[in-house]
């Protein structure tokens, strides 16, 4: 499918410069970036293409989606049934008795919930760790998502031999899918089998990603172990002599940052959630003085509680800068690049980083035409410190416009998705 967009603004995320001109879509990928007169020059007349839908985007802003790097989107089932909760309670007291009631179909079925959310919000690829890998495949495959899922495997479910099925197969399923080998955590994952992970990571020569450092307790209960914390300990096992990242990442050390500088790993910053339970406040500005990459995510559903990457951007800045006492600390271009290119790089997915010629067509269409957004200082700085979703006016991914002017794609039934999502809510003994 063609399609033209022009008379934007354009921020291709490459630097902070704002544009003006339009960009092409040829079926996934996106043909052109510019603003139209030297299109001649490259034989790309507009003439000579026979558009299949042209989109007059009126001045708005066209920029890479945002990149959701840690959710878990099966879980809007437990949307605001269990908050106001310490972690390790909040889990073993309220989440794995209502997971343990759940099958792949409904897994399948709120994931489809979490996906309506996460194109309102600009998102166009997530990064997810849930229960049952298939269903969560051909949900985001019905509805348009590019999702990266990553082995969620624990002492309690999945095992070593599935991930390693599930690292074969998702990643020739289906050019939105792809999978990474993981784990749950470290307090989660008996040595015996962390081994086996790090063996995976050995055999593929692949990346490994998890939850790590999230709370206090968590890191004394690894010292107690074995007498490191858990980068030190993982790393001893050589869980990511083959690169990777943490989720979370609130408690680290200076032996822990030197780790993730030295395996160039990937830390992903979950602001609303560690907040909400509280956690604590990871250390980004250290992550960056360090050299360390740093992603974003919203973490689940039941945890944030909303899928919002506006809210985490506003929230990734504002709590480093009470952390550090600086009203200097991690600049609202720093956070945008976190959201969308360093998200890209932290998923596998280096074709959706930015917009330019040969890339993937996953873009957004900021509506600028509102209050929040004027006047046109610094429209980047506009989209961390004032934008909402209130100002996402379409979301498209692989080419495919699925979200615009507040409706969905035609094949994505909003209501049927909402119906089953109560359904699901009663089998499960919620309500």
């Amino acid at each position: 499918m063609n399609i033209r967009l022009y008379n934007a603004r354009i921020l291709t995320m490459e630097n902070p410069e704002i544009t003006e001109g339009e960009v092409w879509v040829r079926d996934e990928r996106i043909l052109y970036v510019g603003d139209g007169r030297d299109a001649v020059c490259r034989k790309q007349e507009p003439e000579s293409i026979v558009w299949d839908r042209e989109i007059d985007c009126e001045g708005n802003l066209l920029m890479p989606g945002f990149k959701d790097a840690h959710t878990h989107s099966g879980m809007t089932l437990l949307r605001s049934y269990a908050d106001d909760m310490p972690l390790q309670s909040w889990l073993n007291e309220q989440i794995f008795p209502v997971e343990a009631k759940l099958t792949g179909e409904m897994v399948g079925h709120l994931t489809k919930l979490a996906v309506l959310e996460y194109l309102t919000s600009g998102i166009t690829a997530v990064f997810d760790m849930y229960l049952t890998p298939e269903t969560i495949a051909d949900a985001c495959m019905e509805t348009g998502m590019r999702c990266v899922q990553v082995g969620g495997v624990n002492n309690f479910s999945q095992s070593a031999e599935m991930v390693e099925e599930l690292f074969q197969s998702l990643n020739k399923k289906h050019p939105l899918l792809s999978y990474r080998l993981g784990f749950h955590a470290e307090y989660t994952c008996s040595r015996e089998l962390l081994e086996r992970i790090a063996a995976l990571a050995h055999k593929y020569q692949a990346p490994v990603y998890a939850h790590l450092s999230e709370t206090e307790p968590e890191v004394e209960s690894c010292r107690e172990r074995y007498g490191m914390t858990p980068p030190v300990f993982l790393d001893s096992l050589g869980m990511f002599d083959y690169g990777g990242g943490g989720y979370h990442c609130v408690h680290m050390t200076e032996a822990d940052m030197e780790i993730f500088r030295k395996k160039g790993l990937y830390a992903i910053t979950n602001p609303a959630s560690n907040m909400k339970l509280a956690s604590g406040i990871a250390p980004v500005s250290e992550f960056l003085r360090n050299g360390i990459t740093v992603a974003i995510g919203t973490d689940g559903p039941a945890s944030n509680n909303c899928l919002d990457m506006f809210r985490e951007m506003f929230l990734v800045t504002g709590l480093a800068k009470i952390k550090e006492k600086d009203a200097s600390a991690v600049n609202a271009w720093e956070v945008l690049r976190m959201a969308t290119v360093n998200g890209s790089l932290a998923m596998g997915l280096p074709d959706t980083d930015v917009l330019a010629e040969g890339k993937l067509a996953d873009m957004i269409l900021i509506d600028l035409h509102q209050p929040n957004m004027r006047p046109f200082n610094n429209i980047p700085k506009n989209l961390v410190y004032s934008g909402s979703k209130q100002n996402v006016k379409m979301t498209m991914i692989n080419g495919k416009v699925l979200y615009e002017n507040g409706k969905f794609a035609d094949f994505i039934d909003m209501e049927s998705i909402y119906r089953k999502a109560e359904e699901i809510k009663r089998e499960t003994g919620l309500s």
